[in-house]
């Protein structure tokens, strides 16, 4: 399912934040789901902790496993049309898939600048794309 990048039109900034709030959205309702409220437990153990442990956990396994084994989309990508792929239009492997998630994590720490990056960059690539060597693209 490789296709040629250069055919495709890149996803720009706004696209992609939709996506990224309906991924949002999708883990919140699976985080609670799995019970991540904030309390203290009996033993006396901040459950805040272990929520949001379990959270960047979930978070690091939603992304990774979608990007990888769906198509290089996540629920928000599916449903805006839109698919991450490496360069060369080949589908993205685990290690490019856990390369660009820490990226991602570096890109919103420092201040979301590296997410802001999309927005001014001519493929629309954020930092975390740059470090993965991947772009976002329309499906049709």
């Amino acid at each position: 399912m490789t296709a040629t990048v250069q055919t495709q039109r890149y996803a720009g900034f706004w696209i992609r934040v939709g996506a990224y709030l309906i991924d949002a959205i999708a883990l919140g309702i699976v985080g609670s789901l799995l019970g991540s409220n904030a309390h203290y437990g009996p033993d006396g153990y901040d459950q805040f902790s272990r929520s949001r442990d379990l959270s960047g956990l979930l978070n690091l396994v939603y992304f990774v496993a979608f990007w990888t084994y769906n198509g290089g989309q996540t629920v928000g990508n599916r449903l805006l049309g839109l698919r991450v792929v490496k360069l060369d239009g080949a589908p993205l492997t685990l290690g490019t898939a856990i390369v660009r998630w820490i990226g991602l994590v570096i890109s919103f720490v420092v201040i979301l600048l590296g997410v802001i990056w999309v927005g001014f960059d001519p493929k629309k690539q954020g930092w975390h794309d740059k470090l993965a060597g991947t772009v976002v693209v329309h499906t049709a």
